[in-house]
Protein backbone atom coordinates (compact mmCIF):
# COMPACT_ATOMS: atom_id res chain seq x y z
CA UNK A 1 0.00 0.00 0.00
CA UNK A 2 1.49 3.67 -0.92
CA UNK A 3 0.82 6.00 1.57
CA UNK A 4 1.33 9.58 -0.04
CA UNK A 5 1.18 12.56 1.75
CA UNK A 6 0.05 15.65 -0.08
CA UNK A 7 0.10 18.45 3.08
CA UNK A 8 1.63 18.38 6.42
CA UNK A 9 0.21 21.68 7.82
CA UNK A 10 -2.16 23.07 9.95
CA UNK A 11 -4.95 25.74 8.78
CA UNK A 12 -2.77 28.32 7.93
CA UNK A 13 0.10 26.44 6.09
CA UNK A 14 3.76 26.94 6.80
CA UNK A 15 4.86 29.84 5.69
CA UNK A 16 1.85 31.32 6.63
CA UNK A 17 0.02 33.99 4.51
CA UNK A 18 0.22 37.70 6.08
CA UNK A 19 2.95 36.06 8.82
CA UNK A 20 6.23 37.36 10.41
CA UNK A 21 7.08 35.04 13.01
CA UNK A 22 10.32 33.91 13.04
CA UNK A 23 9.21 30.07 12.26
CA UNK A 24 7.59 31.56 8.92
CA UNK A 25 11.07 33.63 8.26
CA UNK A 26 13.06 30.53 8.42
CA UNK A 27 10.72 28.45 6.30
CA UNK A 28 10.75 30.88 3.36
CA UNK A 29 14.99 31.00 3.34
CA UNK A 30 15.47 27.20 3.99
CA UNK A 31 12.45 25.77 2.11
CA UNK A 32 12.47 21.87 1.35
CA UNK A 33 10.72 20.38 4.27
CA UNK A 34 10.25 23.54 5.81
CA UNK A 35 7.26 24.20 3.28
CA UNK A 36 4.13 22.56 4.60
CA UNK A 37 0.58 23.30 2.97
CA UNK A 38 -2.55 21.86 3.97
CA UNK A 39 -3.06 18.81 5.46
CA UNK A 40 -4.46 15.72 3.26
CA UNK A 41 -3.16 12.10 2.10
CA UNK A 42 -4.31 9.74 -0.75
CA UNK A 43 -3.92 5.86 -0.33
CA UNK A 44 -2.80 4.24 -3.32
CA UNK A 45 -3.94 7.02 -5.71
CA UNK A 46 -7.76 5.66 -5.35
CA UNK A 47 -8.41 6.55 -1.60
CA UNK A 48 -8.22 10.67 -0.69
CA UNK A 49 -8.41 11.49 3.07
CA UNK A 50 -9.77 15.52 2.99
CA UNK A 51 -9.76 18.09 0.46
CA UNK A 52 -8.15 21.19 1.22
CA UNK A 53 -7.84 24.06 -0.93
CA UNK A 54 -4.22 23.19 -1.85
CA UNK A 55 -5.56 20.11 -3.91
CA UNK A 56 -4.82 21.33 -7.23
CA UNK A 57 -1.39 22.24 -6.09
CA UNK A 58 -0.52 18.79 -4.96
CA UNK A 59 -1.95 17.69 -7.83
CA UNK A 60 0.22 19.85 -10.18
CA UNK A 61 3.36 19.28 -7.90
CA UNK A 62 2.56 15.50 -7.32
CA UNK A 63 1.79 14.64 -10.49
CA UNK A 64 -1.59 13.17 -9.46
CA UNK A 65 -4.52 11.87 -11.27
CA UNK A 66 -7.49 13.09 -9.27
CA UNK A 67 -9.67 11.37 -11.42
CA UNK A 68 -8.32 8.16 -10.43
CA UNK A 69 -9.76 8.92 -6.99
CA UNK A 70 -12.69 6.93 -5.93
CA UNK A 71 -13.64 7.53 -2.74
CA UNK A 72 -13.07 10.97 -0.54
CA UNK A 73 -13.24 10.83 2.99
CA UNK A 74 -13.60 13.83 5.11
CA UNK A 75 -12.84 14.03 8.42
CA UNK A 76 -14.85 17.50 9.07
CA UNK A 77 -15.92 19.92 7.64
CA UNK A 78 -13.07 23.35 8.29
CA UNK A 79 -11.74 24.59 5.08
CA UNK A 80 -8.62 23.43 5.46
CA UNK A 81 -10.09 20.34 5.47
CA UNK A 82 -12.62 20.58 3.40
CA UNK A 83 -13.22 23.13 0.29
CA UNK A 84 -16.31 22.07 -1.87
CA UNK A 85 -16.44 24.82 -4.03
CA UNK A 86 -13.08 23.14 -5.86
CA UNK A 87 -15.56 19.78 -6.26
CA UNK A 88 -17.34 22.05 -8.65
CA UNK A 89 -14.50 21.75 -11.30
CA UNK A 90 -15.23 17.87 -11.80
CA UNK A 91 -18.70 19.41 -13.19
CA UNK A 92 -20.20 18.92 -16.23
CA UNK A 93 -18.51 21.70 -18.67
CA UNK A 94 -15.08 21.67 -16.54
CA UNK A 95 -14.09 18.63 -16.73
CA UNK A 96 -13.36 15.88 -19.59
CA UNK A 97 -13.40 12.60 -18.25
CA UNK A 98 -15.82 9.17 -18.39
CA UNK A 99 -18.81 10.68 -17.17
CA UNK A 100 -20.09 7.10 -15.70
CA UNK A 101 -17.00 7.00 -12.88
CA UNK A 102 -18.90 8.37 -10.00
CA UNK A 103 -16.86 9.72 -7.24
CA UNK A 104 -18.25 8.76 -3.78
CA UNK A 105 -17.35 10.81 -1.00
CA UNK A 106 -17.86 9.87 3.04
CA UNK A 107 -18.34 12.26 5.98
CA UNK A 108 -20.58 12.85 8.40
CA UNK A 109 -23.74 15.05 8.88
CA UNK A 110 -21.90 19.11 8.02
CA UNK A 111 -19.22 18.18 5.52
CA UNK A 112 -21.76 15.94 3.04
CA UNK A 113 -25.02 18.64 3.49
CA UNK A 114 -22.13 21.08 2.35
CA UNK A 115 -20.91 19.38 -0.50
CA UNK A 116 -24.37 18.11 -1.43
CA UNK A 117 -25.85 21.03 -1.70
CA UNK A 118 -23.27 22.69 -3.61
CA UNK A 119 -23.20 20.06 -6.23
CA UNK A 120 -26.50 19.28 -5.98
CA UNK A 121 -27.40 20.05 -9.77
CA UNK A 122 -24.55 17.49 -10.45
CA UNK A 123 -25.47 14.47 -8.56
CA UNK A 124 -24.92 11.98 -11.03
CA UNK A 125 -21.27 12.53 -11.12
CA UNK A 126 -21.28 12.43 -7.10
CA UNK A 127 -22.54 9.67 -4.73
CA UNK A 128 -23.54 11.07 -0.97
CA UNK A 129 -22.19 8.39 1.97
CA UNK A 130 -23.37 10.19 5.48
CA UNK A 131 -21.25 8.30 8.14
CA UNK A 132 -22.40 7.47 11.81
CA UNK A 133 -19.54 6.68 13.89
CA UNK A 134 -18.21 3.13 14.97
CA UNK A 135 -20.38 1.71 12.22
CA UNK A 136 -18.05 -0.34 9.44
CA UNK A 137 -18.61 0.83 5.74
CA UNK A 138 -17.31 -0.72 2.67
CA UNK A 139 -16.79 1.51 0.35
CA UNK A 140 -15.48 1.07 -3.36
CA UNK A 141 -11.02 1.15 -2.31
CA UNK A 142 -11.30 0.27 1.29
CA UNK A 143 -13.20 -1.00 4.73
CA UNK A 144 -13.50 2.33 6.80
CA UNK A 145 -14.46 2.70 10.30
CA UNK A 146 -15.06 6.15 11.16
CA UNK A 147 -14.13 6.89 15.03
CA UNK A 148 -14.41 10.05 17.18
CA UNK A 149 -12.39 12.05 17.38
CA UNK A 150 -11.99 15.44 20.37
CA UNK A 151 -12.07 18.70 17.89
CA UNK A 152 -15.01 20.72 17.57
CA UNK A 153 -18.20 20.69 19.71
CA UNK A 154 -20.47 22.12 17.20
CA UNK A 155 -19.66 19.78 14.88
CA UNK A 156 -19.08 15.56 15.01
CA UNK A 157 -15.89 15.07 13.91
CA UNK A 158 -14.01 11.80 12.60
CA UNK A 159 -10.99 10.02 12.17
CA UNK A 160 -10.80 6.59 10.28
CA UNK A 161 -9.44 3.04 10.93
CA UNK A 162 -8.66 2.13 7.31
CA UNK A 163 -8.83 -1.71 6.27
CA UNK A 164 -6.82 -2.45 2.52
CA UNK A 165 -5.57 -4.82 0.84
CA UNK A 166 -4.47 -7.02 4.56
CA UNK A 167 -2.80 -3.93 5.70
CA UNK A 168 -4.73 -1.47 8.60
CA UNK A 169 -4.28 2.48 8.92
CA UNK A 170 -5.42 4.72 12.05
CA UNK A 171 -5.89 8.64 10.31
CA UNK A 172 -5.75 10.30 13.76
CA UNK A 173 -6.33 14.02 13.53
CA UNK A 174 -7.63 16.45 14.14
CA UNK A 175 -8.08 15.57 17.51
CA UNK A 176 -7.23 16.51 21.06
CA UNK A 177 -7.34 13.82 23.45
CA UNK A 178 -9.44 10.55 22.05
CA UNK A 179 -12.81 10.21 23.49
CA UNK A 180 -12.99 7.14 25.52
CA UNK A 181 -15.39 5.57 23.11
CA UNK A 182 -12.49 5.76 20.58
CA UNK A 183 -9.55 4.29 23.09
CA UNK A 184 -11.80 1.75 23.89
CA UNK A 185 -12.95 0.91 20.26
CA UNK A 186 -8.82 0.91 19.48
CA UNK A 187 -7.77 -1.93 22.02
CA UNK A 188 -7.45 -5.48 20.16
CA UNK A 189 -6.90 -4.20 16.61
CA UNK A 190 -3.49 -4.23 15.39
CA UNK A 191 -2.08 -1.15 13.13
CA UNK A 192 0.37 -1.20 10.36
CA UNK A 193 0.26 2.95 10.33
CA UNK A 194 -0.69 5.14 12.85
CA UNK A 195 -0.99 9.11 11.71
CA UNK A 196 -0.83 11.32 14.54
CA UNK A 197 -0.79 15.07 15.18
CA UNK A 198 1.20 17.65 16.68
CA UNK A 199 -0.38 20.96 15.66
CA UNK A 200 0.43 22.64 18.80
CA UNK A 201 4.49 21.32 19.39
CA UNK A 202 5.46 22.45 22.82
CA UNK A 203 2.77 24.38 23.63
CA UNK A 204 0.48 23.78 27.04
CA UNK A 205 -2.09 21.35 26.76
CA UNK A 206 -4.76 21.66 24.00
CA UNK A 207 -8.44 20.17 24.17
CA UNK A 208 -8.75 20.46 20.14
CA UNK A 209 -5.70 19.28 19.36
CA UNK A 210 -2.21 17.64 20.26
CA UNK A 211 0.88 18.76 21.38
CA UNK A 212 4.10 16.89 21.94
CA UNK A 213 3.65 15.20 25.33
CA UNK A 214 -0.07 14.24 24.08
CA UNK A 215 1.12 12.48 20.60
CA UNK A 216 3.94 10.71 22.71
CA UNK A 217 1.40 9.44 25.10
CA UNK A 218 -0.69 8.34 22.21
CA UNK A 219 2.46 6.25 21.14
CA UNK A 220 2.94 4.74 24.20
CA UNK A 221 -0.50 3.76 24.63
CA UNK A 222 -0.72 2.20 21.35
CA UNK A 223 2.70 0.19 21.61
CA UNK A 224 1.38 -0.49 25.70
CA UNK A 225 -1.33 -1.92 24.49
CA UNK A 226 -0.40 -4.34 21.80
CA UNK A 227 -1.89 -2.19 19.05
CA UNK A 228 1.02 -1.67 16.71
CA UNK A 229 2.59 -4.43 14.82
CA UNK A 230 5.75 -4.69 15.79
CA UNK A 231 6.76 -3.87 12.21
CA UNK A 232 4.23 -0.93 12.27
CA UNK A 233 5.05 2.65 11.73
CA UNK A 234 4.12 5.46 13.36
CA UNK A 235 4.13 8.98 11.33
CA UNK A 236 3.37 12.95 12.60
CA UNK A 237 1.56 15.32 10.65
CA UNK A 238 -0.54 18.73 10.91
CA UNK A 239 1.80 21.59 11.99
CA UNK A 240 1.04 24.70 12.97
CA UNK A 241 3.67 27.57 12.38
CA UNK A 242 2.76 28.91 16.15
CA UNK A 243 4.35 25.88 17.55
CA UNK A 244 7.77 27.27 16.11
CA UNK A 245 9.15 24.22 15.56
CA UNK A 246 11.34 23.52 11.97
CA UNK A 247 11.12 20.14 10.67
CA UNK A 248 14.84 19.45 11.94
CA UNK A 249 13.51 20.09 15.22
CA UNK A 250 10.35 18.31 15.07
CA UNK A 251 12.75 15.22 13.68
CA UNK A 252 14.97 16.09 17.17
CA UNK A 253 12.01 15.67 19.35
CA UNK A 254 10.09 12.42 17.51
CA UNK A 255 12.69 10.24 15.84
CA UNK A 256 14.26 8.81 19.13
CA UNK A 257 10.95 8.11 20.18
CA UNK A 258 10.30 5.73 16.93
CA UNK A 259 7.97 8.71 15.08
CA UNK A 260 8.50 9.59 11.24
CA UNK A 261 7.98 13.06 10.79
CA UNK A 262 5.98 13.55 7.64
CA UNK A 263 6.91 16.66 4.89
CA UNK A 264 4.91 17.59 1.98
CA UNK A 265 5.14 14.71 -0.73
CA UNK A 266 6.21 12.02 1.63
CA UNK A 267 5.42 8.83 0.10
CA UNK A 268 5.57 5.56 2.32
CA UNK A 269 5.55 1.59 1.73
CA UNK A 270 3.61 -0.22 3.70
Amino acid sequence: MKVHFHGTAAFEGIPSLFCHCETCKQAKVLGGKNIRTRTSVLIDEVLKIDFPADTLHHSIRDSVDMDKVRDLLFTHSHSDHLYPEDLLIRALGYAQFNEEEELHLYGHDLPIKHCSQLLATERHRFQFHNLKPFETVQTQTATITPLLANHDSKETCLLYYIEKDGKKIFYGHDSGWFPEQTWTWLKGKKLDLAILECTTGNAPHCEVHMNVEDTLKTREWLVENHVMQAEGRIVVTHFSHNAHLLHEDLVHIFEPNGITVAFDGMQLDI
